[in-house]
């Protein structure tokens, strides 16, 4: 880094030039500082362009490019003219660069050749060159910063049709799907319990329910229809309102559930109150037994690693068994995927991934540095968060201590907390509301577009 000073007669002036070498040195010095999952974008005015990873890989970031788009030419002369040609490009115009968490961006923007940005590593993208290292710092008794990228974005967040560190999403899906299936017909057969008809709950968890469905050779069948001209309404006052917001989005058609014994698949299950009242349509439409088989293991534990997630209170299977939480959810029975398998389903597409984050699943978090004590920390900040929205009089928005408000999932009810009823989390007093808060639509096209949008 070079340092100029200029003296004007009202004021001094001074100038930092700076180079990649300096900017390296300074991301590296940041992981050495910020434990966690990250992907960072950003734009240095006057030099360039600059993104960088976290040491362990945990969020997804990529890089794409493309040759420039020709410019439209004008009459008159000049770069743009018809004399310079109708694939003319402005002098000095190299490749475009685009940094994105999924392929799929690529593919819609009209972008070539994505590749993944290595745990750890930092680009700088200037007029004139890109510049890649990888900047990790060196292993610690902690973190020995294993390449560990958040398997829930395989069961949950990711598009079907986007690759993330070289794994399609759909196929580890497909497998997902093949995997539970063998878990369903040894727990039904270990039960004495027999299905009729599989059926997923829009939209993410098609792809492993056609898969499970093809391999027990049990009828699929869409059951549920999604309204689509209704956005995503993520605050409701109170379970009436809640449930009724369910029934717009979905509507459960009879003929697929009278008098069936229903397998209803679904990606995971987080707080339990989509299921409940999903599982309840089905009751409504007819079904005899309604059994959830979820394609993710039991989520007891927090994320604290960019996706704002409940606490661990509010998860339907946090200190919970499996009969327990059928008994919540009201449903005959519930079919968990094992951890072992849904590892299997995703790195069996890519072996030289020797790990993944599952710490939402096992509680074992691969920074180093999450306890008991920091967690309750956080919920902590969490309960102090609800208080002064609630004495404030303010809607209240689901914040979390683990994954700060605009964090991926913010914004989905799925994993954002349930509305206060009676009290906030903790149990406090709250007084009711004196009008009902106004309702907020937003796109249906967000992680999951579909019945788990719904709270």
């Amino acid at each position: 880094m070079s340092i100029t000073m200029s003296y004007q007669p009202s004021d001094a002036c001074i100038y930092l030039r700076i180079n990649e070498e300096d900017i390296f040195s300074a991301i590296k010095g940041l992981m050495t500082q910020a434990h966690g999952g990250y992907a960072c974008v950003a734009m240095l005015a006057g030099f360039g362009i600059i993104a960088f990873r976290d040491p362990n890989g945990i969020r997804p970031l990529g890089m794409c490019s493309r040759q420039p788009v020709p410019l439209p030419f004008t009459p008159g002369g000049g770069p743009h003219s018809i004399e310079a040609g109708p694939s003319a490009v402005a002098p000095g115009h190299g490749k475009d660069y685009c940094f994105t968490s999924e392929s799929v961006v690529c593919d819609a923007l009209g972008f070539e050749d994505f590749e993944d940005i290595k745990p750890g590593e930092a680009v700088i993208i200037t007029r004139t060159k890109v510049s890649r290292r990888v900047v990790r710092p060196a292993p610690t008794a902690v973190n020995k910063y294993s390449f560990s990228p958040d398997i829930f974005e395989y069961v949950y967040f990711a598009r079907p049709d986007s690759v993330l560190d070289g794994i399609s999403v759909y196929r580890s899906r497909m497998a997902m799907g093949a995997a539970l299936a063998d878990e369903v017909d040894r727990v039904l057969k270990q039960k004495g319990e027999k299905i009729d008809v599989v059926i997923p709950v829009p939209d993410t968890s098609r792809v492993a329910a056609l898969q499970l469905a093809q391999k027990l050779n049990i009828p699929y069948r869409e059951g549920f229809v999604k309204n689509r001209y209704v956005g995503r309404t993520f605050i409701m006052p109170g379970q009436d309102v809640r449930r009724k917001n369910v029934r717009k989005k979905l509507n459960a058609m009879a003929l697929e559930f009278a008098d069936k014994n229903v397998l209803l698949v679904d990606d995971s299950i987080v707080r339990g109150t989509t299921s409940k009242e999903i599982i309840q349509m089905a009751r409504d439409a007819g079904a005899k037994k309604v059994i959830m088989a979820s394609c993710a293991p039991p989520i007891r534990f927090s994320n604290v690693y960019g996706i704002d997630m409940p606490s661990r209170h509010e998860l339907v299977a946090h200190g919970r068994t499996e009969e327990e939480v059928a008994q919540a959810i009201q449903a005959d029975l519930v079919i968990y995927q094992t951890l072992s398998d849904l590892v299997d389903s995703v790195r069996q597409l890519n072996p030289q991934i020797d790990s993944f984050d599952c710490s939402v699943f096992d509680g074992k978090y691969v920074t180093g540095g999450v306890d008991i004590k920091y967690l309750e920390h956080l919920e902590g900040l969490r309960s102090e968060n609800a208080k002064i929205k609630k004495n404030s009089g303010a809607i209240r928005y689901p914040a979390s201590g683990f994954a700060q408000p605009g964090g991926e999932g913010a914004n989905d009810p799925k994993m954002a907390a349930p509305p206060v009823q009676n009290g906030s989390y903790f149990g406090e007093q709250a007084q009711e509301p004196t009008q009902p808060p106004p309702e907020t639509h937003m796109s249906c096209n967000g992680p999951m577009n579909g019945a788990d949008d719904i709270g």
